[in-house]
């Protein structure tokens, strides 16, 4: 009876070790794409995803390892098992090798070359291993579990794996000794944590064949089960330590990205999974069935109840965990994404507004212009257009009732009653004359005349479309604001990124990336690009490419800088004829915005796009002109 109940242990534990098998393939899987998604241009984020495929490949071949598959295939698997270990070690030390790079230790070449000796050195015993030197014959009825024999090479391989490691565990301890931070030495210690979960993962694969797990299978594949539970939550800890390296994000948004990747991919499928075990063993136990119609209509539930699931409580958890002390900034930057008024929105409210007016007066021609500058611009429009010529716009501003600063008045203008769109009184003095934010025109017959009723409801959705100019006029002063914050946002977030693991080589030795810095000069000099402070005081002015052009142009620096930018602004023009379609846009923002002069809502409605989208695209613009200016300074420095 005791060697029964021993029994149906020893079965139960290796049915839940083949479900947490399956989960541990999943979650590596998964974090592999993540890595290969998001930094791997990072050499921290590279050996990861080393490490990451080797566990793929391990558990994935365990994984299907079942009486199903006849012997010549689970042999199969038990050598494609063993692709993965045998290279674990040279990845790992590939990462101790990365990770005192990152810290301030950079490699002599010994380091490196020492790791591309350990990669031929793996890649040696795969050769052993498909010649069938590392690893004897099949044995089916094998204790624990069917293996292939142990051979010499194996006890060599073995020792080779423990010694590496080891080596790769003191490179890890030199890291953690040269962290300054506590971030820095914190995360190092997850690093160090979750890397033992590989490790530990292809231990049990090691004592196949042993004496040790023949004769005490309980032990072995209680302690497989021990170890599959680790590796699944350490792995998670590593990968969570590997995305800081390389990226210049805040922590919130690595936390937040990383967190649902893994609710949408790793425990998503393991919970699918696992249910459709449960239902498809359950069909076995009742009906004899292997397979159950209700496993696929399983499948489809719990995907779309998980999906919607995370979902909903995706804003709660983001708050509660990731925000911390910020909450009160980072929900209100939430909320003004969410109720932004973008161009399309503000198209939508004021063709609303003039369709209510239009009804309410019946009238052939309705308009809104916003003043920008000094200058009227039609922002939109409804019924008859040939009533209304743009070109007249200037004269609507030399009327005696506008420059008057009359309120609540308003007047006749040709064909049209004009009322006048003014800020609200807010923070102003009772007798300060509001400025003019853009007038409102709608067309009349002569002989009707507007009756009482009439004029306070028109005045009213005047009042409305009011509102919308003032909130058009603030966005486009916050744009105009975080345009100018975010090449410093980006430098600061940089340099705090790398300064968790090297604080002395990112704020001393790293300077202000040229890119950023050059950016922002080329933008400042091509908004003076025909005279101005921006472009005569330029920095620009100190570059070697600038001086070497002078002598082009009669010693003038600044006619040498010009024509640099006008080069610049050719580079990214595409051959052929111009044209307004999406290949010229860069172009054509630089052209008509800088060379030409034109406002900006002028360059937005010619070129059919919010003024948001412009001030993204000519930011990308910009860039590119930078990049140019840089390579020809670069090739002027070269001997």
């Amino acid at each position: 009876m005791f060697n029964g109940w021993i029994n149906n242990l020893l079965l139960g534990i290796r049915v839940v070790n083949e479900i947490l098998t399956a989960g541990v393939a999943i979650t590596a899987f998964s974090l592999f794409l993540y890595a290969l998604t998001f930094n791997l241009r990072n050499r921290v984020a590279r050996s990861f995803a080393v490490i990451m495929l080797c566990v793929v490949i391990v558990f994935t071949a365990e994984s299907m390892q079942n009486k199903s598959v006849p012997d010549w295939g689970y042999e199969l698997l038990l050598q494609i098992q063993w692709f993965g270990i045998v290279f674990l070690p040279a990845a790992y030390l590939q990462l101790s090798d990365a990770l005192l790079v990152t810290a301030g230790r950079p490699s002599r070449g010994r380091r490196r070359i020492a790791v591309r000796l350990i990669y031929l050195v793996s890649g040696g015993f795969l050769l052993l291993l498909g010649y069938g030197f590392l690893l004897g014959d099949f044995i089916a009825q094998g204790q624990p579990a069917p293996h292939l024999q142990r051979t010499v090479w194996t006890e060599i391989f073995t020792l080779y794996y423990l010694a590496v490691m080891i080596w790769a565990g003191i490179n890890f301890v030199r890291a953690f000794n040269r962290m300054l931070t506590r971030s820095g030495r914190r995360r190092m210690l997850y690093l160090m944590a979750g890397a033992t979960a590989p490790a530990l993962g292809s231990y049990p694969y090691l004592l196949y064949g042993s004496t040790l797990a023949a004769k005490h299978a309980l032990l072995f594949w209680s302690s497989a089960l021990m170890i599959n539970l680790l590796v699944g939550g350490l792995v998670v800890v590593m990968a969570y330590a590997v995305a800081f390296f390389g990226v210049s994000w805040p922590d919130r948004l690595v936390k937040t990205r990383l967190f649902k990747w893994i609710l949408r991919g790793p425990v998503a499928a393991s919970i699918t999974l696992g249910l459709m075990t449960v239902v498809r063993r359950g069909g076995e136990l009742v009906g004899g069935n292997s397979y159950s119609t209700f496993v696929p209509l399983t499948m489809i539930v719990s995907v779309l109840l998980i999906e919607h699931t995370i979902t909903i409580l995706a804003p709660l958890w983001e708050r509660n965990l990731f925000f911390g002390g910020d909450r009160d900034d980072l929900l209100l930057l939430q909320n003004i994404e969410e109720r932004l008024l973008t161009h399309s929105d503000l198209q939508q409210f004021l063709e609303a507004v003039l369709a209510a007016v239009r009804d309410h007066l019946q009238s052939p021609s309705a308009f809104i212009a916003a003043l920008d500058g000094n200058d009227l611009a039609l922002i939109s429009m409804a019924g008859s257009k040939n009533m209304l010529e743009e070109d007249h716009f200037p004269e609507v501003l030399r009327v005696p009732e506008i420059e008057n600063g009359q309120i609540g008045q308003e007047f006749t203008w040709g064909d049209f009653w004009i009322l006048p769109l003014r800020k609200r009184k807010r923070e102003m003095d009772r007798d300060e004359i509001p400025p003019l934010l853009g007038i409102l025109g709608v067309a009349h017959q002569s002989y009707r005349e507007i009756d009482e009723d009439q004029r306070d409801s028109l005045w009213l959705l005047a009042d409305r479309a009011t509102l919308a100019l003032e909130d058009r006029q603030l966005q486009q002063t916050i744009f105009q604001s975080l345009q100018s914050l975010q090449p410093q946002a980006d430098l600061l977030q940089r340099w705090r990124a790398s300064g968790r693991y090297d604080s002395k080589a990112s704020m001393l030795a790293e300077s202000m990336p040229p890119e950023s810095d050059m950016a922002n000069w080329i933008k400042d000099a091509l908004s003076h690009y025909w005279g101005g402070p921006k472009l005569s005081d330029s920095p620009l002015m100190r570059l070697e490419i600038v001086q070497k052009m002078m002598a082009d142009y009669d010693g003038n620096a600044v006619n040498a800088l010009r024509a640099i930018l006008r080069k610049g602004v050719d580079n990214i023009r595409p051959e052929g004829e111009r044209r307004f379609t999406a290949e010229w846009i860069l172009y054509n923002i630089l052209e008509m915005k800088f060379i030409e002069g034109r406002k900006v809502r002028e360059v937005a409605g010619r070129l059919a796009m919010s003024e948001a989208d412009l001030y993204r695209k000519q930011r990308v613009a910009v860039e590119a002109v930078a990049k140019m200016v840089l390579d020809m300074e670069a090739e002027v420095k070269l001997p």
